[in-house]
């Protein structure tokens, strides 16, 4: 289980003017972390790239793409950031505060970033690999297999390919709501096993995919 962050990271590191910056969003100040952000992302892709790498010697370039995509991502750095108590050190303007500021993924999963780079700055690359590779260390140790990587309409073509079923045919049905709001309504259809399910999303992809995902779990019961 991960420490807050104060443990995490040396006190010279924390009385630092760029671990400070690291910290503050720009609602706050005009020396704001958003430049730190984007070197952050950097330091941090390259490190997990690098790990994965080293770590999966007969992984494919798809499948290394694919777990570097589930762990570096809004979701999962703001995940780590609750886990190490993040939102308690932010810096935030009175009107992000008020708005909860402190809970919000976006703003976690950015500061995060905005941290790792404070560290390169100041303690150079090993510290922040160090550093990184801590804030990974179980997700590094329980990575998902190939196929629980794949979008679920990828899955359902591929197993359907591979019993030489027809491919699903995808429909679009609706589309309800305004122009901002909208969602829609997919179909996926299986000719050779009279499947059909729907899925309803804010996005025809998101809603393909979700009938997809029910198609599958039809499939699966199907062939038992």
């Amino acid at each position: 289980m991960l420490q807050k962050l104060e443990k995490l990271l040396p006190d010279v590191l924390q009385q630092s003017d760029c671990f400070k910056q690291a910290l503050t969003h720009r609602s706050a100040s005009g020396k704001h972390n958003e430049r730190m952000e984007f070197l952050g992302d950097s330091v941090l892709g390259f490190v997990i790239t690098d790990a994965l790498y080293k770590q999966m010697p007969r992984a494919t370039e798809g499948y290394l793409s694919r777990l570097r995509a589930s762990l570096v991502n809004e979701g999962t750095l703001a995940e780590i950031a609750i886990e190490i108590s993040l939102g308690d050190y932010l810096h935030l303007g009175a009107g992000e505060l008020k708005s909860g500021g402190f809970r919000r993924k976006s703003i976690l999963s950015d500061t995060l970033e905005a941290v790792i780079a404070s560290v390169y700055l100041e303690l150079g690359m090993d510290a922040a690999r160090q550093f990184t590779l801590m804030l990974f260390e179980t997700r590094l140790q329980d990575l998902p297999s190939e196929d629980e990587l794949k979008d679920p309409k990828s899955r359902l073509q591929e197993f359907l390919q591979s019993r030489t079923y027809p491919i699903p045919k995808y429909e679009l049905l609706s589309t309800a709501g305004d122009a901002h709001r909208q969602l829609f309504t997919a179909e996926c259809y299986i000719k050779g096993l009279n499947i059909r399910t729907q899925g309803i999303s804010t996005s025809r992809r998101k809603a393909e995919q979700k009938a997809a995902l029910y198609a599958f779990e039809q499939v699966m019961q199907s062939i038992k």
